[in-house]
C-alpha cells in the first residue's frame, strides 16, 4: 500500500488530469447494465471522492473467538472537476454538500471493480434527502472508477477487537435526477 502522502499526491494529480479533460458531467460510458440508472434519469453532477473506507476488527458472527475486518463507513472529501471541495461522503451512505443539502442512499446493485484491486462499483437509489441544494435533486448515484479501499488482507484478532483501520480510496460519484 502506498504511503498517505504518496497516495494524496496521486489523487491530486488524477483530479487535475481529469478536470482538464472534461467540461461537464460526462457519465461513465463503461457501466455494466445492472449499474445503469433507471430510464428517465439524467446526470447532473460528477464528484471525485478522496478519502478512506473504514474497517473495524470485529468478531465473526456465529464463530466465537474468530475475528475479521468488517466495513464500517466511508470518510471522503468530494471535489468538483476543478478539484475544489464541494462536500463530504460518510456513513449512511450519505453525501453532504457544502450548501447543507444531503442525500442518503441505499445500494440497489453492485459489480466488481474492473481491475479487481478496488472496492466494487455501485448503483444506489435515493433513500432520503434533507435541505434544498445541489443534492436535493438526487434520485440515483453511481460509484465507479474506484481505486483502493478493499478490506485489509492482514488478519485481526481479539487483541485488535474494535480497532479501526482506514484504507485509502478514490472514486467518482455520478449523481442523477429525474428528467424534466
Amino acid at each position: 500500500m502506498k504511503s498517505p502522502s504518496a497516495f494524496s499526491t496521486f489523487v491530486a494529480a488524477m483530479v487535475l488530469t481529469i478536470s482538464g479533460c472534461a467540461t461537464g458531467p460526462q457519465g461513465p460510458s463503461e457501466l455494466p447494465a445492472n449499474l445503469r440508472p433507471p430510464e428517465g434519469q439524467v446526470l447532473f453532477l460528477e464528484a471525485f471522492a478522496s478519502g478512506s473506507q473504514v474497517y473495524e476488527c470485529s468478531s465473526k458472527p456465529g464463530q466465537p473467538g474468530t475475528f475479521e475486518w468488517t466495513f464500517s463507513a466511508p470518510e471522503a472529501v468530494l471535489m468538483n472537476q476543478a478539484g475544489h471541495p464541494i462536500g463530504k461522503h460518510f456513513g449512511g451512505p450519505t453525501w453532504k454538500s457544502n450548501d447543507g443539502s444531503l442525500v442518503v442512499g441505499k445500494v440497489k446493485a453492485n459489480a466488481p471493480s474492473p481491475d479487481g484491486s478496488a472496492i466494487a462499483w455501485l448503483l444506489l437509489e435515493m433513500k432520503s434527502k434533507v435541505g434544498i441544494g445541489v443534492f436535493s435533486r438526487t434520485t440515483s448515484i453511481v460509484r465507479a472508477h474506484t481505486v483502493g479501499g478493499l478490506a485489509p488482507s492482514t488478519p485481526c484478532s481479539a487483541a485488535m477487537a474494535r480497532q479501526l483501520l482506514h484504507v485509502p480510496y478514490t472514486a467518482t460519484y455520478y449523481f442523477y435526477e429525474a428528467a424534466v
